[in-house]
């Protein structure tokens, strides 16, 4: 089924709160499917690892992983 809610996740350096975050959103029980897309901006600690774990164990999550930071880069969306 099509998701009816988004979840928007987006990350920088975050190890420390980013379990807790994302248990927080899984844990919420619907009555309608949802996903959650996670998009990190290219993190230098263990974040894009958390991220891709939690990933690996639950397909409603969808990740962005910047390779390189677009924040340090001045690009606008």
């Amino acid at each position: 089924m099509k998701p009816l809610l988004t979840i928007c996740c987006t990350t920088y350096n975050q190890e420390k709160y980013l379990r807790e975050t994302l248990d927080g959103f899984l844990i919420q029980e619907t009555t309608f499917p949802i996903e959650i897309i996670i998009h990190d901006d290219a993190s230098t600690d263990n974040t894009v690892e958390i991220i891709k774990e939690y990933a690996a164990k639950d397909n409603r999550i969808t990740t962005i992983l910047q390779t390189e930071n677009q924040y340090s880069q001045n690009i606008d969306p």
